[in-house]
């Protein structure tokens, strides 16, 4: 059996509750055994971020690309490197023995169904965010994941952005004292209405979606630890511009268990200054173009700008769904946070 061919083994956990995620399992790991990834929907995301991360991970490859266009799936795995089959059915796909895991990077709505159809096939599951775009499909996701034992993870790189890290290690060790507001600004600009997120068949949200659920992620993961969990969230939307259906800026307001407090800008049709700033009673810091897909930026906490050495953040987030999946944890991004956002993304939007 060759190196590529050579599944990763592990013996599924039977389900114990409807949300949390899978318990760990048995994992036979072999030294040399590579997990297999399939890539479903080989759009700009995955073809200039995930791909190009995926190739340079450690125990694993890219196996399979699924897309409903063969042309395009056969170009998306010559450029890559796929070395496995190509698929125009999601099943078909998911049939494949050899097949380990699963990247879906389709549109929002797709998430859920998908993501289930992966789990049932007992293929591991990588989803980019937000996992669903409503509670009950996010918690489907979840009970199909842990009732089949696969590990789930969901896509927010922010998290493995080596400046962002730092800045967070210092926040939590109380540099800047007890925490009181944090702010996030993400905007860009789509020139029309085109963008699939503008549709409501296969989206939700715009700018939410795009960016703002990125942002949302980033807010807690600073913030829970030491501020509890949301209580208040609410988001004033408007589509100025396209007149979308779906929110083409919005501004959202967050208040946590502690009293703290954080706001959200998101757009897709102007542009502003990258952003966040966390201000504490004892201190504040200000990162400067780090939202994005590049792990750079500047980052000043007081006066003294914080030392960090730029790094792929979707190579980051995918190193450790294959190392979760090769030592039997929970990925550092899982099914509560991914469930959580989704909760999130509802509550403010709903309101």
């Amino acid at each position: 059996m060759s190196l590529q061919t050579c599944p990763i083994e592990h013996v599924k956990a039977r389900s114990r509750s409807q949300v949390r995620p899978a318990r760990p399992f048995e994992v036979r790991v072999v030294a040399w055994a590579v997990l297999h990834i399939g890539v479903v929907g080989p759009g700009s995301i995955a073809d200039r971020r995930l791909a190009p991360a995926l190739q340079q991970l450690r125990g694993a490859t890219l196996w399979s690309v699924c897309s409903r266009d063969p042309e395009r799936a056969r170009i998306f795995a010559a450029r890559h490197g796929a070395r496995g089959p190509i698929f125009g059915d999601l099943a078909d796909m998911l049939a494949d023995p050899r097949l380990d895991a699963v990247v879906i990077a389709t549109p929002d709505r797709l998430h859920a169904a998908q993501a289930i159809a992966a789990a049932a096939a007992g293929k591991h599951v990588f989803v980019e965010k937000p996992m669903a775009t409503s509670v009950a499909d996010a918690e489907a996701v979840v009970r199909a994941c842990e009732a089949a034992g696969v590990r789930l993870a969901v896509g927010y790189h922010l998290r493995f952005h080596p400046g962002l890290r730092a800045l967070r290690a210092r926040v939590l060790a109380g540099e800047l004292g007890r925490v009181l507001h944090m702010r996030a600004t993400w905007t860009f600009v789509e020139r029309d209405a085109g963008n699939w997120r503008a549709s409501p068949e296969v989206g939700r949200w715009w700018s939410l979606a795009a960016v703002g659920t990125h942002c949302l992620d980033l807010v807690r993961w600073f913030l829970r630890p030491a501020c509890g969990e949301i209580e208040h969230a609410r988001a004033l939307t408007s589509s100025p511009v396209h007149r979308s259906p779906h929110d083409e800026t919005a501004a959202v307001a967050l208040r946590f268990a502690s009293g703290a407090t954080a706001d959200i800008l998101t757009s897709v049709v102007f542009r502003a200054p990258r952003t966040i700033e966390v201000f504490g009673d004892a201190g504040s810091a200000r990162g400067d173009e780090v939202l994005g897909p590049h792990g750079g930026g500047r980052i000043v906490v007081g006066d003294r700008e914080l030392s960090y050495e730029p790094a792929d953040p979707y190579l980051g987030e995918l190193q450790d769904f294959v190392d979760a999946v090769a030592h039997g944890r929970a990925p550092e991004v899982d099914a509560v946070e991914g469930l959580a956002n989704v909760r999130g993304l509802c509550e403010m939007t709903e309101a």
